[in-house]
């Protein structure tokens, strides 16, 4: 009789195709740059920084179960740290000094949202529900109206309620697809491997985790820390694509179009996530011709969407994991059959 059970693929190819993948994006961006229509790169760059947005809080929302409405606070604080130091040292970042030199800006960008994201977990995520998302929207208005009122920190331009400009455009097709692609791998290895289980634990019922020995509030400040680094990742990079900064960009507005993408893909689907953080980027751009009737036409299709699918595109299930399902049916049929 066959063996009923799929090999695995081994790690080290995995991590060989992820490395090649972000390695041919390289030449790919470098073709973009100079042969595709601007608009529509920009809008493709776009999409992978609604990807790292969506994914980052899919672990907080959708796979840990918690209401978060702060994305968009971790997402200025990382674009304030990013613009605020890259404009500063921009004469003396020149030649292969400037890509080093970016990662290590992106990185500290999201590092600093990280640590913005721990100081406000621990107190915020004891509570639940409605309560903390009401916690986390107000952290994040707090952000935006500091950053409004601050226009320097020393000899470090800040920009106050005018915004930061003549931020050096650095971020690309590359950058935005390489950070997409290290958001959905690092939190996929997470999530589904043997320490990854309590995240789902909480989600489905707390109570009866911490009852199991799980310290429910390490994994919840834990997500909350790791959503808010990637959301930190991506306002850098949004940063360096526009070159502008403005608190008004990162209201609450901004944060409940991050939720929608949760929602819309599937809370805890991270395939999920993509699909509705491409959808939802693309979308708008197209609606564009009907100026007048844009925003209307867009809540339209959503709320259908919620009433015809309202588990989201996939539910909690993911792409790759409902082919790894079906291929070990198939195989298990088969030796049934023999």
């Amino acid at each position: 009789m066959p063996a009923l059970r799929r090999k695995s693929v081994p790690v080290w190819t995995v991590n060989s195709a992820i490395v090649i993948l972000i390695a041919a994006l390289w030449p790919i961006s470098s073709a973009f740059d100079k042969y595709m229509d601007n608009y529509v790169l920009d809008v493709l760059i776009r999409m992978g920084f609604a990807i790292i947005l969506a994914v980052s809080l899919n672990l907080i929302n959708g796979i840990t179960g918690q209401f978060s409405l702060g994305h968009a606070g971790f997402m200025a604080i990382g674009a304030y740290t990013g613009g605020v130091l890259l404009k500063h040292y921009q004469n003396d970042l020149v030649g292969m000094i400037l890509p080093v030199a970016f990662v290590g800006v992106t990185v500290l960008g999201g590092i600093t949202a990280a640590m913005v994201g721990l100081v406000v977990g621990i107190p915020t995520l004891r509570l639940r529900g409605d309560y903390l998302a009401i916690a986390t929207l107000g952290f994040g208005e707090i952000i935006r109206v500091v950053l409004n009122q601050i226009e320097s920190i020393g000899s470090f331009e800040v920009g106050g309620s005018a915004g930061l400009h003549d931020i050096p455009h650095i971020a690309n097709f590359f950058w935005s697809g390489a950070w997409a692609i290290v958001c959905v791998v690092v939190i996929a290895r997470l999530v589904y491997s043997a320490k990854g289980k309590p995240f789902f634990a909480v989600r489905e019922d707390e109570i009866a985790a911490g009852a199991m020995g799980i310290d429910t509030t390490n994994y919840k400040v834990a997500a909350f820390v790791i959503g808010a680094f990637f959301a930190g990742v991506a306002g850098v990079l949004s940063a360096t694509l526009s070159g502008n900064l403005d608190p008004g960009d990162f209201n609450f507005v901004k944060s409940i179009e991050i939720v929608v993408m949760v929602v819309l893909g599937g809370s805890g689907s991270i395939t999920g996530s993509i699909l509705a953080a491409i959808l939802l980027t693309y979308l708008p751009e197209q609606l564009r011709s009907f100026q007048d009737w844009r925003l209307v036409i867009y809540a339209l299709l959503l709320i259908v969407m919620m009433l015809v699918r309202p588990e989201g595109l996939l539910g909690n299930r993911e792409l790759w994991r409902v082919r790894r399902t079906r291929v070990a049916s198939d195989a298990a049929n088969r030796g049934l059959a023999v």
